[in-house]
């Protein structure tokens, strides 16, 4: 079984025997935002992550969204021995909250403002990535023009182990460890404050209606070091999470064919219940929808295509994510 710090070692070796691509072009700069929520316990092996990579950020802003533990302390510390790093603090109430994270972002894409940059990443607090992660991926967007928004698989500690999180798509690219093109962010407006969160899930969209491509690459790693849902209770969590799918327009067969597909998850059964709950509540509600009617046509549009690939027996293919 590997420990963490075995898995760190298997990092390391990694950076400095997977950087077989060319190297990317002194233009592509690239700066980083983090939002952090009382994550004492994991934001020094982030932080540690990124003074190791093999391309630094310009300038990496992280936030403090209203902490209340030690995080503060542990993030200026750093701050204070390494000059691209940038300390913000956002006051709010306490808890949870994916609205809040994406407004103390947008706070924090304030410093930003006079830094040069390419591409423009976001990094959760609660992830690391091999040596080689931003380069790799960043000269992967550099050999292709197209390429708006891209990413890696996210990896979660299992008895001992770390092993790929079962909803990794190709086409699917997890906000905790992801880059996007700034021409392309841009155009999307950067990230949108969603009350149930996905801004993943309708920054690759809007970034595909806007006539960019997205891809999460299978050999990028981040090792995800809190489980999905961990801080809150699971089946709330999953509840939220059909609130989410109904705010953004998901189609209805396609929300029950999904949640079918997940059955297996934790919690076994109830977990796909409370999502389908919360799916329907709004629904029955006709609860209103932060996107406009161009986004819903859109993403049920992408939705219908993989359900018909799917039940053909097909494998998912390259231009779901364009």
């Amino acid at each position: 079984m590997k420990t963490e710090v075995e898995a760190d070692s298997l990092m390391r070796a990694a950076g400095a025997s997977q950087l077989q691509e060319r190297r990317p072009l002194a233009s592509c700069r690239y700066v980083l935002m983090t939002a952090a929520y009382n994550e004492e316990a994991n934001i020094e092996k982030t932080i540690e992550s990124v003074l190791s990579q093999t391309l630094l950020p310009e300038r990496w802003v992280i936030v403090s969204d209203g902490s209340v533990d030690r995080t503060d302390e542990i993030v200026q510390e750093w701050a204070g021995k390494h000059s691209f790093i940038r300390f913000l603090r956002v006051t709010r109430e306490p808890g949870r909250s994916f609205g809040s994270k994406v407004r103390a972002l947008h706070a924090g894409s304030e410093l930003l403002r006079d830094a040069g940059y390419d591409f423009v990443g976001n990094l959760d607090a609660d992830v690391s990535v091999d040596p080689s992660y931003f380069e790799r991926l960043i000269v992967r967007c550099a050999e292709r023009p197209l390429l708006g928004l891209a990413g890696g698989f996210v990896v979660e500690e299992v008895d001992g182990e770390f092993v790929n999180r079962k909803q990794n798509r190709v086409y699917s690219v997890a906000h905790a460890a992801q880059v996007v093109r700034r021409e392309c962010y841009e155009a999307i407006e950067g990230y949108a404050i969603l009350e149930y969160g996905g801004e993943d899930w309708h920054a690759q969209t809007s970034a595909k209606m806007k006539g960019w491509e997205v891809e999460a690459f299978p050999d990028l790693k981040i090792f995800h070091h809190r489980h999905t849902g961990e801080g809150d209770n699971l089946l709330r969590h999953k509840f939220r999470q059909g609130k989410m799918d109904y705010s953004l327009g998901s189609d209805l067969l396609f929300e029950l064919f999904k949640c079918a597909g997940r059955l297996p998850e934790k919690p076994f059964f109830f977990g796909m219940v409370a999502r389908l709950c919360g799916f329907f509540l709004s629904l029955v509600r006709r609860e209103p929808r932060p996107v406009s009617n161009e986004f819903i046509a859109f993403l049920r549009r992408d939705q219908r295509m993989r359900m018909k690939d799917l039940l053909a027996g097909k494998r998912p293919g390259e231009n779901w994510g364009k």
